[in-house]
């Protein structure tokens, strides 16, 4: 079993692109289960057909610590396995705290079967807060891909990420398997992210062009390829998870500082 956390700057565009990827996996016959890590509890919604699935914490609210698997984990698309961990209430604990949280229920509820082949983990924002960290510092993920963008907030997040990976990954054994770059259409964008890759000493595993089908399958409630298989776009998403069912790369990340990091982008163009 692979068990991959999607990492990435908030808004870059994880929860799209690893739903897309999801689909894609599902579509292949791939056994699949998508956790939830953001307290919006959107991280299954494409899946789900727009489904607002009642999250882990809430049902551990509503019906106490007595609850069937069935109750948390619901079937999407291709037989996706759809879990929302949710957050506490606003104001009130770590959202870090619930995904742990989650997760040990789900593995005492025996929803890590021996046919799944990969377990997604969807967490908010970047790794400057401890508790979203949680997959990487509990030993649960083994796999990091990073979502980026050639913008330079994305790339200092995606940077930042890293550190957070690098600190955790002798003890908990978590490797970064790629940077993902969902297209702005920053100029010389493929360039710079492909040098940025290597300058972690990771590679960038797939660039996902920018196409506004992606934001009309949203509108419908519904990943590119349950929208429309037949989409160009629905065949990047299909090649990027046949990128990461084929990786072989998984390395412990070198993070540049902060003034590389803007001379890499000087050096493409993006600066100055």
């Amino acid at each position: 079993m692979r068990q991959i956390a999607i990492y990435g700057k908030g808004g870059i565009g994880k929860s799209t692109t690893q739903q897309n990827t999801v689909a894609a996996l599902a579509e292949m016959g791939k056994q699949v289960m998508v956790v939830g890590c953001d307290p919006k509890a959107d991280s299954t919604r494409l899946l789900l057909h727009g489904m607002n699935q009642k999250t882990v914490l809430d049902t551990l609210r509503d019906e106490g610590e007595d609850i069937d698997l069935e109750d948390i984990l619901i079937t999407g698309f291709e037989g996706a396995r759809c879990v929302e961990s949710g957050g506490p209430e606003p104001g009130v604990g770590c959202a870090g705290r619930g995904i742990i949280t989650s997760i040990n229920l789900l593995e005492s509820l025996g929803a890590y079967t021996e046919d799944l082949e990969y377990v997604f983990y969807d967490v908010l924002g970047d790794v400057v807060c401890g508790g979203f960290a949680m997959p990487i510092r509990e030993g649960k993920a083994k796999e990091i891909y990073i979502v980026a963008s050639g913008e330079m907030m994305a790339l200092y997040a995606a940077n930042n990420i890293c550190k957070g990976v690098k600190k955790y990954a002798h003890s908990g054994g978590v490797r970064v398997g790629g940077i993902i770059c969902n297209s702005r259409k920053v100029d010389n964008e493929l360039e710079l992210l492909t040098s940025f890759a290597e300058e972690l000493g990771s590679q960038l595993i797939y660039f996902i062009p920018r196409d506004n089908v992606v934001q009309r399958a949203e509108i419908n409630r519904k990943t590119v390829i349950d929208f429309n298989p037949e989409e160009a776009q629905a065949e990047e998403y299909r090649n990027l998870a046949k990128s990461i069912d084929e990786n072989q790369m998984f390395i412990v990340p070198e993070p540049m500082s902060q003034d590389r990091l803007e001379e890499l982008m000087m050096d493409h163009g993006i600066l100055g």
